[in-house]
């Protein structure tokens, strides 16, 4: 009996010893990974190099087998990793004992005085095991810049041009607070980070093409630093007052300027003066029971370029086209108007759109401007003033309020337009035969156009673009 228990013992012994030394090969394996992204938020000076970690746990009785680790980058990924101690780009069947784990070590070397550099450099490292494939996701800071994420302006604050400015996860100015940006500024922000005023935003740009602020997405590689909606845009909400804008060119976001709600004192809620807005994937400028005053602006090729739902909207001087081309298709209006907000509530409406281009191409509406009056206004206020307009419609919309010395439809003759090069120069032809814009405008007390160059003193051009003699 006594030697049936041994032979029983030594039984088990060996089977769970055998049993440790198998290797586990269900899909279904309880396998940890301690991080799912390896975030280097360190802001370089000088070539830099920076180690960050994390652990794969095997939480089975059975030993694991991970076919391979390795970098998606390969040999010209700037981050390099170790395995177990081996220093490698792609390893290969890694034994973890069972219940073990193992550390993977991954470093990063970057010299941020690169100029081609992305702002944010990205790869990730796969880690593979019996037929799954997950990822650990790598991010480190590229060029030199000051690095936001998740930025609260909770006192005034000025940016000045120093280095550039690069925004993830979101930019809050808060309610009551107000951030000034002074000229030359290069804002690059995340695909998934709005900026969102609560406050006032100041943009101090100057006229210079080097002195102008600039918003774009962070990817600045081909052909993503071309492409619509790569970032969401900038939000003026409820509480947001006395925000002014000058000299900006704000390009590629989702909606790059949308205005909420009125102002909280008599002024415009946002004020436009000189900024060319262009390549946002749904709107320019949405404006919903807000206000907003525009001089001298160019807003083009967005999905919906301006639309204005219930408000006090002021547009002087300003160019808003659009043509399809490879990423937008010209399938909207490029200005649409009604006295609904975006919850459908009619509201008062007050709209004055003088000496300005409103044309389309190579798209499908037959009219560039749509202007809907609801059925039931309620006693709200509806004025929508046209006056030395050059704009494209079948006929006038019947609900504007009034229609004065407006050119309809000739064809404005801008420089260039080549949408297969991707060249747009909305400045106006000289001749012959010239623009019909030239010479049609009332004046309006702007001595200056979007370049900051002299109107003329006799009648100005219509758009934002002054012929110079």
């Amino acid at each position: 009996m006594k030697a049936l228990l041994i032979s029983i013992l030594a039984a088990v012994i060996l089977l769970h010893a055998c049993r440790k030394d198998s290797f586990i090969t269900a899909p279904d394996a309880r396998v940890t990974i301690t991080a799912d992204t390896l975030k280097y938020d360190t802001v370089f000076t000088s070539s830099g190099s920076v180690t960050r970690f994390f652990k794969i746990v095997n939480e089975n009785n059975q030993k694991l087998r991970l076919s391979s680790v390795k970098i998606m980058g390969g040999a010209t990924s700037p981050f390099k990793m170790n395995v177990d101690g081996l220093a490698t780009q792609h390893a290969t069947n890694i034994d973890i004992e069972a219940n073990d784990s193992i550390y993977v070590f991954v470093q990063v070397n970057i010299n941020p005085a690169t100029p081609n550099l992305p702002f944010v450099v990205r790869d990730s490292i796969q880690v593979s095991y019996n037929g799954n494939d997950r990822l650990v996701q790598l991010e480190a800071w590229g060029q030199n810049a000051h690095f936001l994420r998740n930025k609260e302006v909770l006192a005034d604050e000025t940016w000045t041009n120093d280095l550039p400015y690069v925004i993830l996860g979101y930019l809050r100015v808060n309610q009551g607070r107000k951030l000034t940006i002074e000229k030359g500024c290069r804002i690059y922000i995340h695909a998934d980070a709005p900026i969102i005023i609560d406050g006032s935003l100041q943009v101090n740009g100057l006229k210079d093409t080097a002195d102008r602020v600039t918003f774009s997405g962070d990817r600045l590689d081909e052909p993503y630093r071309s492409y619509p909606a790569s970032w969401p845009g900038i939000f003026f909400t409820a509480t947001s007052r006395d925000n002014v804008i000058n000299f900006a060119f704000i390009r590629n976001s989702y909606q790059a300027i949308v205005s909420l709600d009125p102002s909280p004192n008599a002024n415009p809620k946002v004020v436009l003066n000189e900024c060319l807005i262009d390549n946002a994937y749904d709107a320019g400028i949405i404006g919903s029971n807000s206000s907003i005053k525009a001089r001298n602006c160019l807003v083009t090729n967005c999905g919906k370029n301006v639309v204005l739902l219930g408000g006090n909207y002021d547009f002087n001087h300003c160019t808003v086209a659009s043509y399809s081309n490879m990423y937008i298709l010209h399938r909207d209006p490029v200005l649409s108007i009604r006295n609904e907000d975006i919850n459908d509530v009619v509201r008062n409406l007050d709209v004055v759109f003088r000496n300005s281009i409103l044309w389309g191409a190579n798209g499908t509406p037959d009219s560039e401007v749509v202007v809907t009056r609801s059925a039931n206004t309620g006693g709200n206020l509806f004025l929508v003033n046209f006056s030395n307009n050059l704009w494209k419609v079948q006929s006038p919309p019947a609900a504007i309020t009034t229609n004065v010395s407006n050119i309809n439809p000739s064809d404005p003759l801008f420089d260039t337009i080549d949408v297969s090069r991707q060249i747009y120069d909305f400045r106006l032809k000289p001749g012959p035969p010239p623009s019909p814009a030239i010479d049609k405008g009332i004046n309006t007390g702007l001595v200056f156009d979007l370049e900051g160059k002299p109107r003329n003193v006799g009648p100005p051009d219509l758009g934002c673009f002054e012929k110079q003699p």
